[in-house]
């Protein structure tokens, strides 16, 4: 078959991406490529549903400006013959907290974030245990608190754009790549499990965790890695004022979902693979001590559930890969690396990869520090402090 843009990748990023293309050109054919219409292993369903302002660098800020008031209109915006794509969005708000040793490259991010327009509150120790009173303040040093961030339902977000994508005229093909055909600086090709072969005139790699299988199947490599997280739900057994969604100097990280909490404390030091195995051991082991440091109370908390899944970690810096160049490829584009950052910043990055295969520049949101050339050049781009 023949498509104008094939899509690999149906998640909430490919089918961000398809939205956009037929948005601004309905004439454009689009084709996505998603092996598992049920999504039974994808990392959008098993994210934790965090949408935040508070980052460092201004691209990482300007993609959660655009996104997070996208999601607040998401369920008009994504309707389907009137029917409403609720996302169950909670601006419950989101606290970074941070050590002595922190504070000034927390003031830094917070100085960043204020001069792009972010509403964040800084907050001293004695200012954090007025605002929450159950949390242990005694080893902090300050936090910056962003009222108008929140969370909401990762599947939600993919079905809705999924839905809109289709109903534009999109095309979703279950179908699995299983190799790739390239001329020179050019990709001519999909070829499927199924025998199945697609021609396009653009690709985009936006596979997340398995990008990198894509990326073999052309002849190079990328330092985009799976990363096995878990996302955790667990009650407290003694009262705690509402929160918003924490995160710590030990990179825990949780928030408050139904009559308790989601969360856990991913590791970069994890083995880098396919494992989506739970580990029943590691609330214990490492959540449950850092959030009962954090909040005595959770000293008599219990895990009800665990759920794995895969981080697309970009091991170079850890943040997105997007647009054409990779192994001199023209008309591929990857849009993957997004090591947690993904659901949150798929409107931006949709809009931003339709705008570079549609008009060939980015016009709303500049990404360009984020493209191929820094993987090039063995230059990261990395986060400042907490990512």
């Amino acid at each position: 078959m023949k498509t104008d843009v094939a899509i690999i990748g149906g998640g909430a990023i490919g089918a961000s991406v398809a939205y956009y293309l037929k948005t601004m050109d309905p004439s454009l054919k689009v084709t996505v490529i998603e092996r598992d219409p049920t999504y039974e292993i994808a990392s959008t369903p098993r994210a934790s549903g965090g949408v935040r302002r508070l980052f460092s660098l201004p691209e990482n800020i300007s993609l959660s400006n655009y996104s997070i008031p996208f999601f607040e209109t998401f369920a008009e915006t994504m309707a389907v013959n009137g029917q409403r794509a609720e996302i169950s969005f909670k601006k419950g708000g989101y606290i970074f907290i941070v050590p002595p040793s922190s504070v000034d490259m927390l003031k830094a991010n917070y100085d960043a974030e204020l001069s792009m327009g972010c509403n964040v509150v800084w907050l001293t120790p004695d200012e954090i245990k007025h605002k929450f009173p159950s949390m242990y303040v005694g080893d902090l040093g300050a936090a910056v608190h962003s009222p108008d961030d929140g969370w909401l339902d990762p599947y939600a977000v993919l079905m809705g754009f999924r839905k809109k994508a289709q109903s534009l005229g999109a095309e979703f093909v279950a179908e699995e790549v299983t190799g790739m055909e390239r001329h020179g600086a050019q990709v001519t090709a999909a070829n499927c499990a199924s025998g199945l072969r697609i021609e396009a005139d653009t690709f985009v790699n936006a596979a997340g965790a398995w990008a990198k299988e894509i990326c073999a199947m052309l002849g190079f490599k990328v330092p985009i890695e799976p990363l096995r997280r878990f996302e955790h739900y667990f009650e407290c057994e003694e009262e705690i004022e509402p929160l918003p969604y924490l995160k710590d100097p030990e990179r825990l990280a949780f928030r408050p979902e139904g009559k308790g909490y989601s969360g856990g404390v991913p590791t970069l030091a994890e083995p880098r693979g396919y494992n989506m195995e739970a580990d029943h051991d590691y609330f214990e082991n490492v959540v449950w001590p850092a959030l009962a440091h954090r909040f005595p109370k959770f000293e008599r908390t219990k895990c009800k559930n665990t759920l794995p899944g895969l981080y697309d970690q970009n091991d170079l810096d850890g943040n997105v890969i997007i647009g054409p160049g990779a192994d001199g490829l023209g008309n591929f584009q990857m849009l993957a690396g997004f090591s947690g950052h993904g659901l949150m910043h798929a409107p931006g990055c949709g809009l931003a990869m339709a705008e570079l295969i549609l008009k060939g520049r980015y016009e709303t949101l500049d990404l360009t520090r984020f493209g191929w050339q820094r993987v090039a050049d063995g230059a990261p781009l990395p986060e400042r402090g907490i990512i």
